[in-house]
């Protein structure tokens, strides 16, 4: 019944994306010293989110030819960065920031999360 709401559905993507983009910050910042290692990111939840295409959705299985990223979009390699003399391009200043702002998407998306199942009990008359 749950993943039949919308914003349901979205807040557990984000929350799913946001540990999948936590992996790879953790994953960056374990190679921090390795050299030729090339720091990883994923895409913005809300590329991920409009590439997967918020017009027609599918309500029952079969309905209509329908895909769901979940979330999660393919690690890519960032370019463009500083790059040290063993050729690695990790940033552990960055990555500490970068870790920051996922935990904040990710606490976002527990709240929006919380607050859809407050109201779903508040019109079942359930507290």
């Amino acid at each position: 019944m749950l993943d039949r709401i919308g914003i349901l559905q979205m807040a557990r993507q984000l929350a799913e994306h946001s540990a999948a983009r936590q992996s790879v910050v953790a994953r960056n910042i374990a190679h921090a010293d390795t050299p030729g290692y090339r720091q990883q990111d994923i895409p913005d939840f809300s590329e991920i989110y409009r590439s997967a295409g918020t017009g027609m959705r599918a309500t029952r299985s079969g309905h209509v030819n329908h895909t769901e990223t979940g979330g999660r979009g393919k690690p890519f390699v960032v370019d463009g960065g500083p790059v040290a003399p063993n050729g690695n391009t990790v940033s552990l200043e960055d990555q500490i920031l970068e870790s920051a702002e996922i935990q904040q998407k990710h606490d976002m998306a527990l709240a929006i999360y919380r607050s859809g199942l407050g109201v779903l009990r508040a019109s079942l008359g359930r507290r």
